[in-house]
C-alpha cells in the first residue's frame, strides 16, 4: 500500500488527473481525500493506492512527474506498510515514553524506534532500546545539538518526538527540522507557565485541563497544531488528581499526533496543519 501526497494550487482536473493516471498504471485507488483552502486558493491531496501488478508502481511514480509539473505540485509517495524510523527524547516524566513504547510494541503504531535521547539518566531502565545521555546547560548546549543533530543522521532517524522533554530547542534545530519534530505539552485557559502548572490551576479554579501536539518551531509551544484534547474538571479535582488526568490526555493526544504522521495525513501550510 502507498500513499500519493500532493499540494497546489488549486485549478481544474487535478483529481481527474491523479484518478486517470494511477488507472492507467493498473493502481487501484483504496482511499481519496482532498480538500481546497479558500483563503490561500491552496489545493490539498492524499491518495491511498495499491499496485495492482509488478510495474504499477514504477509506471506511475516514472509518469507522474509531467503531472506535478504542469500544476506546479509539491507531491511525494510513501510506502505505508515501512515503519517511521523515530527518535524519542525523554527527561525525567516517563508517561509519554511508556506509552510509545507499549504501543510501537503492540503494532498500533508503526515505529521503528533509533534510539532514546535524555538529557538526563532516570529513565534509562525503561527499555533495552540503545540509550543516549546527553546532558546540557546554557554553555554546552550547541555542543549537545551538534551531537543531537549526529545521532538523528547516523542512524537514519525521520520523526523526532518530544515526550515530555523538558529542553528548549535552538532557533535554528527547529528550523532545520521543521515538520519532523512533534512536542507534547499540557494545555490550560488561560495558560500558566513555570513550575506546578497543575498547582496554578488548581489555585485558579480551573474548569478544563488538556494537552497539544504540535510541530516544534522556533516559537516555543507555538508551532503548527496536530493534536489536542481537553477534560473537564471541577472543584473537587486536587493538584494531583490533575496531574494524573493531564498525563494520560498528553499520552493520549502524542500518540494521535504521531499516528497520523505515520499515515501521511499531515500537510503543513504556513502556521496551520492540514490534516487528510
Amino acid at each position: 500500500m502507498h500513499v500519493l501526497r500532493l499540494n497546489c494550487t488549486d485549478q481544474p482536473g487535478i483529481v481527474a488527473a491523479v484518478a486517470t493516471l494511477l488507472a492507467n498504471h493498473n493502481c487501484n485507488i483504496e482511499e481519496s481525500s482532498q480538500f481546497n483552502d479558500p483563503f490561500s486558493g491552496h489545493f490539498f491531496m492524499r491518495v491511498v493506492f495499491r499496485p495492482l501488478q509488478e510495474g504499477s508502481l514504477e509506471g506511475f511514480t516514472g509518469a507522474f512527474p509531467a503531472v506535478a509539473s504542469r500544476m506546479k505540485m509539491a507531491w511525494e509517495v510513501c510506502d505505508l506498510t515501512k515503519s517511521v524510523r523515530t527518535m524519542i527524547m525523554v527527561s525525567k516524566a516517563d508517561h509519554c515514553l511508556v506509552d510509545l513504547l507499549y504501543r510501537q510494541r503492540t503494532g498500533s503504531l508503526p515505529l521503528e524506534i533509533t534510539a532514546i535521547v535524555s538529557n538526563h539518566t532516570d529513565l534509562q531502565a525503561c527499555s533495552t532500546l540503545p540509550f543516549h545521555h546527553l546532558p546540557v546547560s546554557a554553555d554546552t548546549k550547541p555542543a549537545q545539538e551538534k551531537a543531537l543533530r549526529a545521532l538523528i543522521d547516523t542512524t537514519g532517524t525521520e520523526l523526532v518526538l518530544l515526550a515530555r522533554y523538558m529542553q528548549i530547542l535552538s532557533t535554528e534545530m527547529s528550523r532545520d527540522y521543521l515538520g519532523r519534530i512533534i512536542n507534547i505539552h499540557h494545555s490550560f485557559l488561560p495558560g500558566f507557565k513555570g513550575a506546578k502548572p497543575y498547582h496554578q490551576a488548581y489555585e485558579r479554579g480551573v474548569k478544563m485541563i488538556g494537552a497539544t501536539a504540535h510541530f516544534a518551531s522556533e516559537d516555543l509551544d507555538e508551532g503548527p497544531i496536530i493534536a489536542q484534547r481537553v477534560e473537564r474538571v471541577d472543584h473537587s479535582y486536587t493538584p494531583d488528581k490533575m496531574q494524573q488526568l493531564g498525563k494520560d490526555t498528553e499520552s493520549d493526544t502524542l500518540s494521535r499526533a504521531v499516528k497520523l504522521y505515520c499515515e501521511r495525513r499531515i500537510f503543513l501550510h504556513g502556521q496551520r496543519t492540514i490534516i487528510l
